[in-house]
């Protein structure tokens, strides 16, 4: 029976089926206290218990099928402050305790393992209301000690193979073994013996393992479900078979899971802060797919890194030597979204520009191709099946991960991952949910009814609960530490408790001997936000970690309007790099050259500037979107950017604000221009792959399902590949009219001389921030003390920034004075300063070098006798004052 439930083709088996409903209104406190949600002004409350089920309440009726009840009686002892915290999101209601005879930790972890309800009764013993009960609380109470656990998963030695599964609730749990990832279970079916100190599940088998590929058959009590038999997966697996449906049973010390050289291989050194940063992001797929210079098997694959020669690694190199320093790679841990065998390439047909043919074709075999960015994760511990030549061997998707990881290390960059912690692919009882099956209700984030909350876009976790917290900590450590991972960057960290987050970062450190740095979205939203269930790891909360977020501030300021904008507020809403500086509307242009400034400050809550007010400003005295432009009290806790994976390129957004008949050269000194404020920006500099090669995605502002067709990037520098067709309709079609009459336009869309331009003006920018350590300042006061905002006040010209910049008794400063100089108008303008402190102006090296790529920014000039400068249209450029 046991070996036929190990091959069976569905992903569980209901054993018995759940008359009662699934809410779960009441939430355990801790192992012995309950809240029900309401007053408890009447009748009597009661726990009904049956491990198997058959508990019906119906109101009215007498509550029946109940094995045990348990009489709970009002709490006499107010919560602690560690509690009151917690569960500080719950509204108010009646607190109630079991007694202390059946509060025994047998007793308890008992209750747990089976069907539970609480009622309130009248004195008949009528049910008056029944509800479920949320348990994470008392769970995390009951096996606080699991959390120290360090075997978790599987573990091999010479004498043994152990496993460990954490299901503290399960009944039951077996093992399915096969011998390959497509042979059927062994007929053995060993189970698995529950230590009731941690509630997890143990095994031990003699030598090394019998078997490569396994799951586990758990058999637990899921409310609204029944009594089930899953078969699931482990959540700390390391590999995997072919779309997570086995558990690759190894370790990562195997020789099969070594590259050649991987025990010797060099590492770029550490960084010992975040300030001297500079990272590209860019997707596995999105690298290769297109790059004829990587042989076909390898496109798309993390092989393709290995690629030495390839057109694509040529380009990462030269970023390298220019003074990029990470690379950051979208979601390579296992995804849901990409079948690992089998997926499908579109065949998009040749149409107009502006013609919805190329998204239908794409978007028809949406859910069976090979895209996805991957924030859907599966396994957060095992790499991603569809990157590697073999998605049914787990050491091979292991050992070529690692070869990714080597080749970028040798072309001098350091490694990031981006990881999504924040939510699960799915949950319940759908059958790729992992976590969910196992312990149903905890891992995930519930209402005040028990329903998981989605504010994420997807099935929330609870990083609050221990063995949530733990599997996240031990997830980031292990890449850390087993893939040589350099950086993370962490998608929706606002929805993580800053305490998890601290505790991460001294973990690492602790694990590694150096720092490894964290950023993150520290977006403050949802069912978490301002604090609802804990301190977040988001902005404005994160003040002293060393920890940074993404601001929004700049990057809005110069592309103008914000994420989501409409068809009017697309085109309408400019910002600083498109057209606000030159607009009709002079106090919002200042006001956003001021959010620029501010940008180029660090976005430091203390910096202080005259604002265009004529008042002395404080950073968080700015107002960004009704909240305090400043939120940061170092440089190395923000993120500049003006473009990421997310939302349209630079290049598509200009496409919508800049005026129609802006030539394609123009818009090309735009996006320099916009790379240049994240160059010379204090704290760490983002850039999105492409970026400095104009990329398009053909105005799709969500490419994350929208196919190879939509993500290309082209090495060759030829084309950006706009006007390609018209971008994807979901999220998309309320544009089109908008779009359409821009995809054809041949204005639009660049020449390769323009790509060429922003490509070398763009490694100009990284040698200009590398050549000097005024770039990457490490303190606010460091910031205020060096950093002079010229030209503010209300009498400014908020088309020119100017950014001066102390270097004297500076290590790294390499000048005595540095001038950042930003011209956003597509005019000539001037600005003069006071020269008199010794040497003159002269342009940066860089500038003056015989390959510079910007001529007009070599053609800046500094008039000595007047102490003015003159800035060419659109461009960045640079003067310095040598020691």
């Amino acid at each position: 029976m046991l070996r036929a439930a190990c091959d069976a083709s569905t992903h569980a088996t209901v054993l018995r089926a759940d008359a009662a409903p699934a809410t779960a209104a009441a939430v355990w406190l801790d192992a012995t206290r309950l809240q029900w949600p309401g007053t408890a002004d009447a009748g009597r409350f009661r726990l009904l218990h049956a491990p198997a089920g058959g508990i019906v309440a119906a109101p009215g009726q007498p509550a029946q099928g109940a094995e045990s009840a348990l009489v709970l009686q009002p709490a006499a002892r107010p919560l602690p402050v560690d509690l009151q915290l917690r569960h500080r999101h719950l509204a108010d209601g009646a607190r109630l305790a079991l007694a202390p005879a059946d509060a025994t930790p047998a007793r308890l972890q008992a209750l747990h393992r089976g069907q539970l309800l609480l009622v309130q009764e009248d004195a008949a013993g009528r049910v008056l209301q029944a509800t479920g009960v949320q348990a994470a609380a008392a769970l995390d109470d009951l096996y606080a000690p699991a959390e120290a656990l360090t075997d978790l998963g599987v573990t091999l030695s010479r004498q043994a193979t152990r496993l460990r599964l954490w299901a503290p609730t399960a009944q039951a749990v077996h093992l399915c073994l096969h011998a390959s990832d497509t042979a059927p279970a062994q007929p053995a079916v060993p189970a698995l013996q529950r230590d009731d100190a941690t509630g997890s599940w143990q095994l031990q088998l003699p030598g090394r393992p019998p078997a490569r590929y396994a799951r586990y058959l758990v058999d637990v009590w899921v409310p609204g479900t029944g009594l089930v038999r899953q078969r699931v997966t482990d959540p700390y697996a390391i590999s995997l078979g072919t779309d997570g449906r086995h558990t690759w049973i190894g370790s990562l010390d195997e020789p099969a899971t070594q590259p050649r050289g991987w025990a010797t291989a060099p590492r770029p050194a550490p960084r010992p802060g975040n300030t001297g940063l500079a990272i590209y992001e860019l997707h596995v797929r999105d690298f290769s797919i297109g790059d004829a210079t990587v042989p076909p098997a390898l496109r798309g694959q993390y092989g393709a890194f290995t690629q030495a020669d390839s057109a694509g690694m040529r380009h990462l190199r030269a970023l390298a030597q220019a003074g990029m320093t990470d690379v950051h790679l979208l979601p390579v841990f296992d995804i849901a979204s990409v079948p690992e065998s089998g997926c499908t390439t579109p065949t998009v047909p040749a149409a107009p520009p502006d013609s919805p043919a190329q998204q239908a074709a794409v978007m028809a075999q949406a859910a069976t191709d090979c895209f996805n960015w991957g924030y859907d994760p599966l396994h957060f511990n095992a790499p991603e099946g569809s990157y590697a030549s073999r998605a049914d061997d787990g050491a091979t998707r292991i050992r070529e991960f690692r070869q990714m990881v080597m080749s970028l290390h040798a072309a001098g960059l350091r490694v990031g991952m981006d990881v999504v912690y924040n939510h699960m692919s799915a949950a319940g009882q759908h059958p790729q949910s992992v976590l969910d099956r196992i312990v149903p209700g905890y891992y995930h984030r519930l209402d005040a009814q028990g329903r998981i909350t989605r504010s994420t876009c997807c099935d929330n976790t609870a990083t609050e609960h221990r063995m949530m917290r733990k599997l996240m900590l031990d997830s980031v450590r292990l890449w850390a530490r087993q893939y040589r991972i350099d950086s993370f960057r962490f998608d929706l960290m606002g929805h993580q408790p800053k305490e998890a987050m601290v505790a991460l970062q001294q973990l690492l450190r602790q694990d590694n001997g150096r720092d490894i740095q964290l950023i993150g979205e520290g977006w403050n939203f949802g069912e978490v936000a301002n604090g609802a269930r804990f301190v977040q790891a988001a902005q404005g909360m994160l003040s002293g970690t060393g920890i940074a977020t993404f601001s929004d501030r700049a990057r809005d300021a110069l592309r103008g309007g914000g994420v989501g904008d409409g068809p009017a507020a697309v085109v309408a809403r400019q910002g600083w790099l498109n057209g606000q500086a030159d607009g009709a509307d002079r106090s919002a242009a200042m006001a956003a050259a001021d959010l620029v400034r501010l940008g180029l400050a660090g976005t430091l809550r203390g910096y202080t500037f005259t604002s265009h007010t004529g008042a002395p400003r404080r950073g968080d005295q700015l107002v960004y979107a009704g909240q305090p432009a400043g939120y940061v009290d170092a440089p190395g806790e923000v993120v500049n950017y003006v473009e990421n994976h997310d939302n349209h390129t630079l290049w598509d957004v200009n496409a919508f604000k800049l005026p129609i008949d802006t030539p394609a050269a123009e818009r090309a000194r735009v996006q320099l221009l916009a790379l240049a404020t994240t160059a010379f920006s204090q704290g760490v500099a983002y850039f999105h792959a492409g970026v400095e090669v104009l990329r398009s995605k053909s105005l799709d502002g969500n490419s994350y399902d929208s196919g190879d067709w939509f993500n290309r990037l082209d090495w060759t520098h030829q084309t950006n590949h706009f006007g390609t067709g018209l971008p994807p309709a979901g999220d998309n079609q309320a544009l089109w009219p908008l779009a359409a009459p821009r995809l054809a336009d041949a204005r639009l869309r660049p020449a390769p001389a323009d790509i060429a331009f922003v490509r070398d003006g763009f490694l100009d920018l990284l040698r200009i921030r590398a050549s000097s350590s005024l770039f990457r300042l490490t303190t606010a006061d460091a910031v205020q003390q060096r950093l002079v905002l010229h030209d503010t006040g209300p009498a400014q010209n908020p088309a020119l920034i100017a950014a001066e910049l102390d270097g004297r008794g500076l290590p790294g400063a390499g000048f005595a004075r540095l001038l950042v100089l930003l011209n956003t108008s597509p005019a000539d303008q001037s600005l003069s300063i006071d020269s008199s402190r010794g040497q003159p102006w002269v342009l940066h090296p860089v500038h003056r070098s015989a390959g510079a790529a910007d001529r007009r920014a070599a053609s800046a000039a500094f008039y000595r006798t007047a102490g003015a400068f003159r800035v060419p249209g659109r461009t960045a450029v640079v003067f310095v004052v040598d020691r």
